[in-house]
C-alpha cells in the first residue's frame, strides 16, 4: 500500500465548518481525496440524508473511506443504519467503540452486522482514561471476537495511555484495519496538545518500517485537533511529513 497517496483525513479536524461541500473543499485544500466522515457531518441514523451526503462528497472527487467513531451499543435496528451508510459511500472500515463492560452481546450484534454489510470494524483505542486503551484489553477482546473485529489504532491516544503505538501497531497486524495518525506533545501534567504528526512523541520513520513490515494495507487517516478556527495550514504540513517519511521509506529500499 502507498499511504502517501491513499491517506485520508478525519473530518473531526474541521468541525468547526458543518458544511459537507466546504470541508470536501478543504480535503482537497490539504492535498487530499480521502476522508474518514464523523458524526459532526452527517446524520448516520437517518436514512432520507445518506444519498445527498455522499453525493456533496462524489461531486467533489472526495472518497468516503471510513466513517466514526461509531459508539456500538448492542442496539441493533439503530446501528445497521451506520453499515447502510458505510456500504453505501464504498467504504469498507467502521471506526468504533464499545461501552465498558465485558458482557459480549454488544460485540456479538456489531459483528453479524459487520458480516451482514461485509465491512470491518477498527476499535478506536482512545487514551488512558478509556478503558480500550490499553493493548492488554484489546488482546483479550480480539480473542473472543472475530475477525470483523480490529484495530483503528490512534497513535497519539496510544501515547496518552503510555502505549508504544509502533509496537501496537505490530503486536496487532493481523487485526490492523486502520491508523488514526496523530501526534501528541504533554506539559507536566501529561495534558496532550496536538502537534505535526511525527514532530512529537511518535516515531514516525520507524512506525513507516513496521507498517511496511507487515504489508499494511487498511485505512490511514491523519487527525489533527489543534488551530480549529483554520487547521488547513497545519494539516497540508503533517501530509508533508508524511509524504517525506514515505519517500524515505521508498530510498531506503534501492
Amino acid at each position: 500500500m502507498n499511504i502517501a497517496k491513499e491517506l485520508a483525513v478525519q473530518s473531526y479536524c474541521f468541525r468547526n465548518c458543518k458544511k459537507n461541500d466546504e470541508v470536501a473543499e478543504k480535503v482537497r485544500a490539504v492535498g487530499l481525496s480521502n476522508i474518514e466522515l464523523c458524526a459532526v457531518h452527517a446524520d448516520f441514523a437517518d436514512e432520507k440524508s445518506f444519498e445527498k451526503v455522499i453525493g456533496i462528497y462524489e461531486k467533489a472527487g472526495v472518497k468516503i473511506v471510513s466513517i466514526g467513531v461509531q459508539g456500538m451499543n448492542n442496539k441493533p435496528e439503530i446501528e445497521e443504519k451506520f453499515f447502510k451508510f458505510a456500504k453505501m459511500a464504498g467504504a469498507r472500515l467502521m471506526s468504533v467503540s464499545f461501552p465498558f463492560s465485558f458482557s459480549l452481546d454488544a460485540f456479538r450484534s456489531a459483528e453479524k452486522l459487520a458480516d451482514k454489510y461485509e465491512i470491518n470494524m477498527g476499535i478506536h483505542n482512545h487514551g488512558g482514561h478509556h478503558w480500550l486503551g490499553s493493548a492488554g484489553v484489546l488482546k483479550s477482546v480480539f480473542e473472543n471476537t472475530s475477525s470483523r473485529m480490529g484495530l483503528t489504532l490512534d497513535t497519539a491516544w496510544a501515547l496518552d495511555a503510555s502505549q508504544d503505538p509502533v509496537k501496537m501497531a505490530e503486536t496487532f497486524s493481523g487485526r490492523l484495519y486502520g491508523l488514526h495518525l496523530k501526534d501528541f506533545v504533554f506539559d507536566k501534567a501529561r495534558k496532550p496538545e496536538d502537534v505535526i504528526v511525527g514532530s512529537g512523541n511518535l516515531d514516525l520513520p520507524k512506525l513507516f518500517d513496521v507498517l511496511k513490515k507487515i504489508n499494511f494495507n487498511g485505512a490511514a487517516i491523519l487527525e489533527y485537533e489543534g488551530d480549529t478556527e483554520n487547521p488547513v495550514p497545519a494539516i497540508k504540513k503533517c501530509v508533508e511529513a508524511v509524504k517525506e517519511i514515505a519517500r524515505e521509506t521508498r530510498a531506503n529500499e534501492r
